[in-house]
């Protein structure tokens, strides 16, 4: 059994064939599949389709790239979103330096009353980092220090890749690192960055429909996909698909209160 622990099927590439995409993924042995939101209305979507099938649960965030044009009231409209039940994580929230910096501090106020939020409702975050590792890693450490309930500021950081400083800082602040589709490129550096990892510490996603595993790169990703990230890191680490499988999904479960 397998947790696609960060996959964005409420998007419109999957409207055409969505139960076939679940299908497909029950099929490789993914039996949950968790549903980051990036604004308001997928956090609404998100909802729709967990509704509908089991197999799926939401999440409430702001995508940081989404900051720069979100409002007071779009946040408050995740905060009480945030407090339904069938909410099991914040995010994805966290800090986009790529595309246009020019709203950074913004972005930091976001990510901190994200994290304010988590804590209060006792739930995990679940982190995007693009070129602002060390900004991250310091406001997540800032947050823990002066909240009066710091371990329950916990999460992943979705998509690590390293280097092996980040990976031992990730690893001092008591968060989960999401390997997907990057730990399967050639000469990608993800095994290494991430070798001193211990397995329990670890949870697979594949971030669809982006960042597709080898073979398929290239090509629209899947919920399915994450068996290959699965049998990649069980090839590397010299450990057997059943190990890995157990590992994740036991780590996945812990860390968002899965059934």
């Amino acid at each position: 059994m397998l947790v696609d622990t960060h996959a964005h099927i409420f998007l419109e590439q999957f409207e055409s064939d969505f139960d076939q995409v679940l299908e497909r993924a029950n099929g490789a042995g993914v039996s949950q599949i968790l549903l980051p939101a990036i604004d308001v209305a997928s956090v609404h979507r998100s909802l729709e389709l967990a509704d509908r099938h089991p197999a799926l649960f939401a999440m409430a965030g702001l995508h940081p790239s989404e900051v720069k044009k979100a409002t007071d009231e779009d946040f408050e409209a995740i905060a009480k979103l945030a407090s339904d039940e069938r909410i099991i994580a914040i995010g994805e929230t966290g800090l986009d330096y790529y595309w246009d910096q020019s709203f950074n501090e913004k972005q930091h106020d976001f990510l901190r009353r994200h994290i304010r939020l988590a804590s209060e409702l006792n739930k995990p975050l679940v982190f995007h980092d693009r070129e602002a590792t060390w900004d991250l890693i310091r406001i997540v450490r800032e947050e823990k220090e002066a909240s009066s309930k710091p371990e329950q500021i916990r999460g992943v950081f979705h998509c690590f890749g390293g280097p092996a400083d980040v990976t031992e800082a990730v690893m001092d602040l008591d968060f989960y690192m999401g390997i997907g589709g990057t730990y399967t490129f050639k000469n990608g550096g993800v095994p290494d960055a991430t070798a001193t990892v211990p397995i329990d510490r670890i949870i697979l996603e594949t971030d669809s429909p982006f960042l597709t595993p080898a073979p398929h790169r290239g090509k629209r990703n899947e919920p399915s996909y994450v068996r290959l990230v699965a049998e990649k890191l069980a090839e590397i680490r010299g450990l057997s698909l059943e190990e890995v499988a157990n590992a994740t999904t036991e780590n996945a479960k812990k860390l968002f209160d899965l059934p």
